[in-house]
């Protein structure tokens, strides 16, 4: 990180690594603490800005077994309890916290799909449920580091969200039109709209309301807040994290309330992808650059301008066992929608910082080791993990240190040089 000239890292602290029985009143793990001291201390002596996510999923199996999870509104409390720890242990050397990141991913796929743990398959219910306590949870962190640390420790307090971008179909069919905005509404909506409005998307609302009252329920799947909770959560954003890959074809489909419950059926809609679109081998990673700038500028007009940092931003290769190093497609993709963040930028978007994903090969959920985001190949064959640089290294490194892209020949060249790099490393690999 030092050699590429990195002016942050963004991690995520594990809270069953300091809490193992998830909760502060039974053990504190001194060992945890340490490590996570070590690394903070280690980053600012290189003059590396630490950004410290509190939850990227882990949650503490115990908490799953004895509440049920995010399903259980026990978890506000447990978490908050949690980010309380980490403010007073971290906080005087730490000035960015993200609260989750991808809450969706933790709500759908964790309690409507499956997919991810807990991997229950709740569906219709299980996801909004998990969403308003995750909501809820976000909302008491903000509040407790405003009011317990905020004018001591002078940090910021997001929240960061995924969100891919929709796109008509057909630019001309109203109907295909307020399919697209229903899709960014029921993926980033769900979360932001919240947090800086204070309620869900009317359209959430009137959708999965409407659905639930024709399979005879008496009140709306969708949980409702408060007027006390709207005020409490609304505005508890410092700045907005974005996790952005791809964009999809949105048109608009009409599934029957019979068909029964389901976050995706509640959306009335179609996914779909264009198969001109560069694909480097995922099942659902498409290079659409110019989505990016729409979303940056949804955000922009939906939301009041906030300060963005993006937090995820990349593009992987899907080969059981990839070990050509020389990665074009990746410089490819940095360079397209990093450009359409400067563009966004100079549409007047309050971008403040980005960070690709993802620095090293690692462990991509449910797709495990088969699917590689890093910069840095890691040999996980090997039982030392070694890590080679890809071709996308100097590429990134000279981005970095020209903070943005200085002409198109010097760019070329910069692909170049990293081309011929990346030969030598392949050769280390094959020996």
């Amino acid at each position: 990180m030092k050699d590429m000239k990195f002016n942050h890292y963004r991690f995520s602290i594990s809270w069953p690594r300091i809490f193992p029985n998830g909760i502060k009143a039974d053990h504190i793990n001194e060992k945890g603490i340490k490590y996570y001291d070590d690394l903070i201390n280690m980053l600012l002596d290189n003059n590396i800005t630490p950004i410290v996510t509190l939850y990227h999923w882990d949650l503490p199996q115990v908490l799953q077994e004895k509440y049920g999870g995010w399903q259980n509104v026990s978890m506000v409390n447990y978490f908050n309890d949690f980010a309380n720890l980490c403010f007073e242990r971290f906080g005087d050397r730490v000035k960015y916290w993200i609260t989750f990141n991808n809450p969706w991913s933790s709500a759908v796929e964790g309690y409507e799909t499956g997919e991810h743990a807990p991997g229950l398959k709740l569906r219709g219910t299980g996801a909004y449920k998990a969403a308003h306590h995750i909501i809820k949870a976000h909302a008491k962190v903000w509040h407790t580091y405003d009011t317990q640390w905020r004018s001591k420790q002078k940090g910021l307090v997001g929240i960061s969200l995924l969100a891919d971008w929709g796109e008509p179909v057909d630019i001309t069919n109203q109907r295909d039109i307020e399919a697209a905005e229903r899709y960014v509404q029921f993926y980033m909506g769900w979360f932001a709209t919240p947090i800086f409005n204070g309620d869900y998307p009317q359209v959430m609302k009137d959708y999965i309301g409407r659905k639930s009252a024709q399979q005879g329920l008496g009140t709306s799947r969708l949980p409702v807040f408060s007027s006390q909770e709207k005020s409490y959560i609304k505005g508890t954003c410092d700045f907005l994290g974005i996790g952005h890959f791809t964009t999809r074809y949105i048109t608009q489909k009409n599934y029957p309330s019979g068909r029964g419950n389901s976050y995706f059926t509640d959306r009335d809609l179609v996914e779909l992808v264009d198969p001109r679109w560069p694909d480097p081998g995922s099942e659902w990673l498409y290079s659409v650059p110019w989505g990016f700038r729409r979303l940056l500028n949804f955000v922009k007009t939906q939301y009041g301008n906030p300060m963005i940092y993006v937090t995820e931003n990349g593009v992987s290769e899907k080969v059981q066992r990839c070990t050509d190093l020389c990665d074009d497609w990746r410089m490819q993709y940095f360079k397209d929608y990093i450009n359409e963040m400067l563009k966004a930028l100079k549409d007047g978007v309050n971008v403040k910082g980005y960070t690709a994903w993802s620095l090293l090969d690692k462990f991509e959920w449910d797709e495990g080791f088969s699917e590689r985001f890093g910069l840095f190949y890691v040999d996980f064959l090997n039982k030392n993990k070694p890590r080679y640089p890809k071709a996308s290294v100097q590429y990134y490194k000279r981005i970095i240190s020209s903070n943005g892209f200085p002409n198109q020949r010097e760019v070329e060249s910069w692909k170049r040089k990293a081309t011929e790099t990346c030969s030598s490393s392949n050769q280390l690999l094959a020996a």
